[in-house]
């Protein structure tokens, strides 16, 4: 059954926004010690009071509600198979002209709809010369103003579930994806599950596993002939930085995640010094404004689900049947891939490793960038998508079947 697709404005109550300063008002802080203000150690106690004051009596949530909300956004019901139906918000902008690519983006944790709010005018416009894109944006099901499942087991499948029928409710039988974080499995998954419809595949966050001589024999000779280059010795140093450092919070979310949710749900400065560490370390100095952290993090505490819930997708992922998820990191052949590689990412594998997931017809590796690289960097994003699917790219008959078939978008 078809559900109606309706516009949507983000509207956070007054008692909401009253209950965040009265919880920030009597917040308690660490003692300060030597170590209080050293990344080495977690997000530093100067920055989180500056932050949490400023969020108290300063930051102005109405004016960027109303920034966010120039957006052109939409709500629609999704039937999830064997769960119950989910209230999916999403944005949705379509370009000016009619022959564009749909194009399907994912965020992941802690990202959000708001990470597509700079590359969204450099896809959409278009030039006479290259391709243009009418972009879907969902909220992931437990993030930002899209409901959460209550039933145990909504993992990997289910996401990606959720963000073909919607693709398939605006009228885009065929689409392109895009995905970062947890959208590199979740695009993948749809491309797995779903490939008579998605036509090819980009992703900024590119997770693969060494080729071995068994499945890609080719590749495994090249691993072992070719030396590693300076910029894929970086890579592997920082994919080891990230394991060795940075990675207690995913443990903590793929196996307690209520324990957590307790704190993220009840104590705003919590959900800040969790959100903000990442926003730190996981980019390559991006100059953060306060009012840039704070949006970003208000998307978590005004959720509709509540910021407890984002950190389930961790734990699904990882008891679910494997024989589900593990299509995420296997080769499919008929789904053509795009790959672009920035040196601060999490995981910044060998160029032989990525070319393990799939047909890749498109390759590019940065000189800088970070984990949201949408947000980041969005002109080389975007710059990357367009030679993707351009005149000459590897894509580009991709381009030439969408753009020649009729996508009749409902909205």
């Amino acid at each position: 059954m078809a559900h109606s697709i309706k516009p949507f404005k983000i509207a956070v109550p007054d008692s909401e926004i009253d209950s965040l300063k009265s919880k920030l008002a009597v917040a308690t802080f660490p003692k300060e010690v030597s170590f209080s203000n050293s990344w080495d150690y977690g997000a530093p106690l100067e920055d989180v009071k500056r932050l949490a004051n400023y969020w108290r009596d300063g930051f102005d949530w109405r004016a960027q509600e109303a920034k966010l909300n120039e957006l052109p956004q939409f709500t629609t019901t999704i039937s999830v198979d064997g769960f119950e139906d989910l209230e999916v918000h999403f944005v949705h902008q379509k370009s000016k002209r009619a022959e564009s690519i749909p194009l399907l983006f994912s965020h992941g944790w802690p990202g959000s709809f708001l990470e597509c709010i700079k590359i969204l005018p450099l896809l959409t416009d278009g030039d006479s010369d290259g391709p243009s894109f009418h972009l879907v944006v969902p909220s992931l099901p437990n993030f930002g103003f899209s409901q959460g499942s209550s039933k145990t087991g909504f993992g990997l499948p289910q996401y990606a579930e959720v963000l073909h029928k919607l693709m398939l409710q605006l009228g885009y039988e065929q689409y392109v994806t895009q995905g970062g974080d947890w959208g590199h499995p979740i695009t993948r998954l749809v491309g797995a599950k779903y490939p008579s419809h998605c036509l090819a595949s980009h992703l900024n966050f590119v997770r693969a596993n060494a080729p071995t001589f068994t499945k890609h024999p080719i590749l495994y000779f090249q691993s072992l002939l070719t030396p590693y280059t300076e910029k894929e010795k970086a890579g592997l140093a920082r994919t080891k930085w990230f394991k060795n450092e940075g990675y207690g919070y995913n443990l903590e979310q793929s196996t307690k995640p209520s324990t957590i949710g307790f704190a993220l749900n009840d104590s705003p400065v919590a959900l800040l010094a969790w959100i903000y560490e990442k926003l730190h370390d996981w980019t390559d100095n991006y100059p953060w404004t306060d009012d840039e952290i704070l949006t970003w993090i208000s998307v978590y505490q005004f959720s509709t689900a509540g910021p407890a819930a984002s950190a389930r997708i961790y734990y699904e992922s990882m008891h679910a049947r494997q024989q589900e998820t593990r299509l995420a990191l296997e080769y499919n052949s008929r789904v053509k891939l795009g790959l672009s590689y920035f040196p601060m990412d999490l995981t910044v594998p060998p160029r032989t490793h990525g070319r393990t997931l799939g047909p890749v017809v498109f390759e590019a590796e940065h000189e800088d960038g970070g984990h949201f690289a949408a947000y980041e960097r969005p002109n080389v994003l975007a710059g990357d998508l367009k030679k993707m699917f351009g005149k000459g790219g590897g894509a580009y008959d991709v381009t030439k079947k969408l753009c020649q078939k009729h996508q009749g978008a409902l909205v």
